[in-house]
Formats: C-alpha cells, sequence, structure tokens
C-alpha cells in the first residue's frame, strides 16, 4: 500500500502528478472496525499502474459512515475529489515554485514569481493565520488583491497571475476541490486608471515613421543593425532576436521560424559553464504562442542574405585558425568569430544611436512595441498582431499597445506607404543571389 502521510514535504515530494492525478478509483462498502467504529477504503489508481488506499475511519455509525462515503462518491465523480487535506499554504506553493514552474518558464520569469510568492502572496497568508490551502476563499483572494493594488498596481497584476496559476494547478491536481482564484478581479480602481480593455502607450517612447527610418539608416555601421531590423520590423523580443540561426529562415518563401532564445536556463549555476556562455543558453521561448513562423519583409529578408555572406566569409578566414577558432553555431547575429550576441551587447551601441541622431531616449522593448502601433494603426486585425508578436492571445495586443490618443505623429496614409515597403513581396531570389554572389547550395542546405 502507498502511505499519503507525508513527514518530509521537501524529500518525499508527495505532490508529483502521478501521486495526485488519479485516473480511476473504487471504493470499498462500509465495514464495521474492530474499535466498533465504521469506515471505508478509497483506492485511488494511478496512470502507471500504482495506486493508493485511503482509510476513512472514525464514525460512529453505519449511517454517519454511509454518508460520507456517497458525498466522497460523488466529490470523485465531479472531480472535486482532494486527495490531500492537510497541505499547507506555504508548502503548496514552494512546491508549485521549485518543481513545477522552475522547470517551465526562463530563469527571469522565476525570479520574478519567486518574489511574488515569498515578498508578498506568503506573507499575506501568514499575516491571515490560513495555514491550509483548503481554507482559502475567494473573499480572501479579493483582499489580497485589494492590498496589493494599494501598494503597487505592478505588484498586483503579478500577484493576480501568480494566485491563478497556482490555484488552478492545485484543482486539476486534486489538491483543492475549487480554484479560489477564479472570478476575482482587481479592484476597478485600476481598472478605470487604465481604461476599459486598454493600456495607453507614451507617444514619446514610440518611433514616428520618419524616426524609425533614421535608426535603420544610421545603425547599417554597427553591430547591432540585424537586431534593430528584427526588432522594428518584425516585432521580435531581444532574447528572441540572439537566438534566431540561418536555418530558421526559408529562403523559398520568405519566412522566419522563431524557435528558441538564448537566456539563463533554470536550475544551472555559472560555475558549470564556460566563460561567457552562462547567459547565451538556448532555452524555450516564453509561450506556446511564441513559436511562431512570420513573413519577413523584403528590407530585412536582403539583409539576412547580406550577413548570410560575411558569416561565410568569417568561417572561410578563421576555419584553420587554432588559437580564435570559428564558433558555427548558424546564429544570424554573432560576433566575427561566429558567436551569439550576449543580452546586453546591443546598449551601448543602441543608447549612443540615439543621442547622436537626436532620437527619443526609448527602451530597447520600445521598438517592439513600435512595430506593434504601426500595425494597429495601419488597421491589422488584432489576431493578425497578436500572432506577430507571438502573444498568448489576441486581447494581449489590446491591453498592452493600444491607445486612445495619437501614438505616432504620422497619420495612417502616411505609414501605409512604409507598411507596403516593409512588408514581403516576393524578390527574385535568383537574381539577387547573382547580384550578392551568394550560393544557393549554401541557403538551402542551411
Amino acid at each position: 500500500m502507498m502511505s499519503f502521510l507525508r513527514k518530509d514535504w521537501r524529500s518525499d515530494k508527495m505532490l508529483e502528478k502521478k501521486k495526485l492525478r488519479f485516473v480511476d478509483f473504487k471504493v470499498d462498502a462500509v465495514k464495521q472496525l474492530a474499535t466498533d467504529h465504521f469506515g471505508f477504503d478509497v483506492h485511488l489508481i494511478y496512470p502507471d499502474g500504482t495506486f493508493m488506499i485511503q482509510e476513512k475511519r472514525g464514525y460512529e455509525t453505519a449511517s454517519e459512515a454511509q454518508t460520507k462515503r456517497d458525498e466522497t462518491v460523488g466529490l470523485l465523480y465531479a472531480g472535486k475529489y482532494t486527495v490531500y487535506d492537510d497541505v499547507t499554504v506555504e508548502e503548496f506553493m514552494t512546491y508549485w515554485l521549485e518543481d513545477v514552474m522552475k522547470i517551465k518558464i526562463t530563469a527571469c520569469s522565476y525570479d520574478a514569481y519567486a518574489n511574488i510568492v515569498n515578498n508578498h502572496i506568503l506573507p499575506f497568508f501568514r499575516a491571515k493565520n490560513l495555514r491550509l490551502i483548503n481554507n482559502i476563499k475567494m473573499a480572501h483572494v479579493q483582499q489580497l488583491y485589494n492590498e496589493k493594488a494599494n501598494y503597487s498596481h505592478a505588484v498586483a497584476r503579478l500577484v493576480k497571475t501568480v494566485m491563478n496559476t497556482s490555484m488552478e494547478y492545485a484543482r486539476t491536481n486534486n489538491i483543492i476541490s475549487r480554484n479560489p482564484a477564479k472570478g476575482v478581479n482587481l479592484p476597478k480602481s485600476m481598472e478605470i486608471k487604465k481604461g476599459f480593455r486598454t493600456r495607453s502607450i507614451d507617444a514619446s517612447k514610440t518611433l514616428t515613421l520618419e524616426q524609425i527610418k533614421v535608426l535603420l539608416d544610421k545603425s547599417r555601421d554597427t553591430p547591432i543593425h540585424m537586431q534593430i531590423l528584427f526588432a522594428v520590423l518584425m516585432g521580435l523580443r531581444r532574447g528572441e532576436i540572439n537566438g534566431l540561426k540561418y536555418s530558421d529562415v526559408d529562403y523559398m518563401n520568405q519566412t522566419l521560424t522563431v524557435r528558441r532564445q538564448l537566456g539563463k536556463a533554470p536550475n544551472t549555476v555559472r560555475e558549470d559553464f564556460q566563460a561567457k556562455t552562462f547567459t547565451k543558453q538556448e532555452i524555450r521561448l516564453k509561450t506556446d504562442s511564441s513559436y511562431r513562423t512570420l513573413p519577413i519583409p523584403d528590407y530585412v529578408f536582403e539583409e539576412i542574405l547580406k550577413e548570410r555572406k560575411k558569416y561565410e566569409a568569417n568561417r572561410k578566414r578563421r576555419i584553420n585558425d587554432k588559437n580564435n577558432p570559428f564558433y558555427d553555431g548558424d546564429y544570424i547575429c554573432c560576433s566575427t568569430y561566429g558567436k551569439p550576441r550576449s543580452k546586453a551587447f546591443h546598449f551601448k551601441y543602441y543608447k549612443k544611436l540615439l543621442q547622436e541622431n537626436n532620437l527619443p531616449d526609448i527602451r530597447w522593448h520600445d521598438l517592439r512595441s513600435t512595430f506593434c502601433t504601426l500595425l494597429i494603426k495601419n488597421n491589422y486585425s488584432p489576431k493578425a498582431i497578436s500572432k506577430l508578436m507571438g502573444h498568448a492571445k489576441e486581447i494581449i495586443t489590446l491591453d498592452i499597445y493600444g491607445d486612445n490618443a495619437q501614438i505616432i505623429a504620422d497619420g495612417v496614409e502616411e505609414i501605409q506607404p512604409f507598411m507596403n515597403e516593409v512588408m514581403p513581396k516576393k524578390i527574385d531570389l535568383h537574381e539577387y543571389l547573382c547580384d550578392t554572389e551568394v550560393n544557393m547550395d549554401m541557403l538551402i542546405g542551411a
């Protein structure tokens, strides 16, 4: 018989899925025990064939035990039966954070979640003296949201995300019978401040059409030209850009598939990696929706072909260099030695470009916002924009990038020619290859 009494949360990991998400069950009939009390057994069967027997004991009469048995059977059939009734908030949140989320999300996301759990959620429930997760009610969650909204709107939103995600995991894995965070909203004051289903963008934090053209032109002679193109003309995230490879390009159909990003993987330490590689690990993308295939604007496509020619020349030149060998990682944004760019490589070049050309001092991520607002202002459908941006759902695009006022000084009529110029319109690849002396076999082989 599999024991269900837990002594050490972290050592026996009793919340592993195979011990929670049973696939079948059997409930024995009520029987009289040697103590003259009554009880019954619940058999929980798991996908790997193992099982757990839970003994329900201590009922004074057979009728009392039968009533409890009927209630248990109803919960089992309704999918609301909880395997454990003594799981504490702290041990569940620790398990969910360390054993579930840590292996699914990036190191940066994990740090953000850990901060929310340890510095906001757990202290709140300790102060309320709510020890068991089964005792959390919707009213408690609402109090949590209200308290954190007074502290910080940004923190409140993250708290809501963590509570919804963690409580839903607890529900689907038979730790609690219902998700107490479901249907609980942030205070209305936050919605009023931000507007219904929108968040305003400061016009000074996006680029105008003319400013985009200046940035593209002036970045040509810098090492971050390709990174800027991918950010402002395709809306890619910084980690996604650094993880792009030539093998991700479909040269016949002029598309780019986003398959990875570079960053710091969870559960890794710097000591296990070579110098300057710890934050350049190939890791999964932010969400499932981040895996996407995008049309490549003609200008970007031409620049990729030119960059590939440089890549091949550098590889050929350093092929016999034993002191400084070429790292053939196939990365589009790389050094002359083939090594991928670091997370912060672009910073000094980018800030210098902005300063020297009298451009707004905006964040790198605001280039992605600029791309999105260009599409919104150009009447692209929210669903199409969401797919291009790699958002998990359509409304996110509108929530983050929508604007009630003018975002870009140029009108739609002026933006239209620009979008026609940068969005794909098939070029003659064979003619281009002849002009640039790039080998067709090399591209197809990539």
